[in-house]
C-alpha cells in the first residue's frame, strides 16, 4: 500500500473524545500538538518555532486503552498512517464536511458532532492532518509511565460449572 506512515512525537492538546459507533466498534479521537525546536545559537540554547496540530483517530483496543490511559497535557509518542484532508464548512448543516470527491474514509461522520462556530468569522475550508493511530504511548524520555496489561476474558469452552448433569 501507498501511504504514508508517520512517528510523531508531541503532547496531549484535548482530552481524548471516546465513543461507540452503531456495529459496536470503540472510537477514541484526541488532538496532539507537536512544537518544532531549533537551536538558537544566538543565545546557545533550545528555542520553540512553530506548533503543528494533528487530529489523532484510535480504533478497538486501542481506543479503549488511549480514553482510559492519556490525559490533557501529556507527552506522547504516535505512530500511524497520516492523512491531509480539505475540509469545508456546511452552512445549511452547520457541520464540517469533506469536500466533494474525497474519499469518506472512516473518520467522516463519525462521532459526536463539533461546534465549530459556524459565524461570519468561520473559514469556509480548511486542511487537517489526521493520524490512524496504530499505536500511542507516553514519551518515556520526559517521564517515567506504570504499564498495566489489560486482559480480555475468554470464556472456557470445558469450564466446570459445579452443575451434575442428569
Amino acid at each position: 500500500m501507498n501511504e504514508s506512515w508517520v512517528t510523531v512525537v508531541g503532547n496531549a492538546a484535548t482530552r481524548p473524545d471516546f465513543w461507540e459507533t452503531a456495529a459496536g466498534v470503540a472510537v477514541a479521537r484526541f488532538r496532539l500538538a507537536v512544537t518544532v525546536r531549533r537551536w538558537d545559537r544566538g543565545r546557545d540554547a533550545w528555542a520553540d518555532a512553530y506548533t503543528s496540530f494533528y487530529t489523532v483517530w484510535a480504533w478497538r483496543t486501542l481506543a479503549a486503552n488511549v480514553a482510559g490511559s492519556v490525559s490533557l497535557g501529556e507527552p506522547l509518542v504516535v505512530h500511524g498512517t497520516l492523512r491531509v484532508r480539505e475540509r469545508e464548512w456546511d452552512r445549511e448543516r452547520e457541520r464540517d464536511r469533506p469536500l466533494q470527491g474525497e474519499g469518506g474514509g472512516a473518520a467522516v461522520g463519525a462521532g459526536p458532532a463539533v461546534d465549530s462556530g459556524g459565524g461570519p468569522n468561520q473559514p469556509s475550508r480548511w486542511v487537517t492532518a489526521e493520524i490512524d493511530a496504530m499505536a500511542v504511548g507516553h514519551d518515556l524520555t520526559r517521564g517515567t509511565s506504570a504499564f498495566r496489561r489489560v486482559s480480555q476474558a475468554k470464556p472456557l469452552l470445558n469450564a466446570p460449572t459445579r452443575t451434575t448433569s442428569p
